[in-house]
């Protein structure tokens, strides 16, 4: 099974990935994790990176093609970034979107980072618009358009745990007898 977990900075995508996982004793590929990963290889911050992005297109069309391949290729599996939903596709059991409001990711982010609040939002939506400019360009994919997600959520409504129940109650509910139709995936990549 694989199930994927979506959603913008800091809206528990990771946190929620992991307890997902362990619920259902999965691996968890995080391409957050991967990202950051080869920014430090590089000497850059994540922003830093980002924003080398922006004039490199291989940086994420590398970081997309390997999330595609680990969803094409393995199971038992959540795999957590913002485009995780799209770039599964079919192979996707379950799409999950996370969301919360500008202000309270921008909070998140700033304990994370141990940064300024205010200073931690206004660069989290800086992010936000170079990636789905990025997105639109890359692949088609409007960021926003949630039609391909199975569950979206509101993760400052509600603790980390009550998330995970609801989404652990999607997947064990699930009846495909009364399944109506999966949302399609048309995503166009050159790899």
């Amino acid at each position: 099974m694989l199930l994927t977990v979506s959603g913008p900075p800091g809206s528990g995508k990771s946190t929620t990935a992991e307890l997902l996982a362990d619920a259902f004793d999965f691996d968890h590929v995080s391409g957050g994790d991967i990202f950051r990963d080869l920014a430090d290889e590089r000497g850059y911050t994540p922003l830093e990176f980002n924003k080398l992005a922006e004039e490199n297109d291989e940086i994420d069309r590398d970081l997309d093609r390997r999330l595609r391949e680990i969803a094409v290729e393995e199971t038992d599996l959540v795999l957590e970034s913002r485009l995780a939903g799209w770039l599964a596709g079919e192979q996707a059991d379950f799409r999950f979107w996370l969301d919360a409001p500008a202000r309270v990711r921008g909070e998140r982010i700033a304990e994370r980072e141990e940064k300024d609040p205010v200073r931690a939002t206004e660069e989290t939506k800086a992010r936000e618009a170079s990636e789905a400019q990025r997105y639109e360009e890359y692949y088609g994919i409007d960021i926003r358009d949630l039609t391909i997600y199975d569950l979206s959520v509101n993760t400052a409504r509600w603790e980390p745990d009550a998330v995970l129940d609801m989404l652990v109650t999607a997947v064990e509910r699930y009846d495909a007898a009364g399944d109506e139709g999966k949302a399609r995936v048309d995503l166009e990549t050159d790899f």
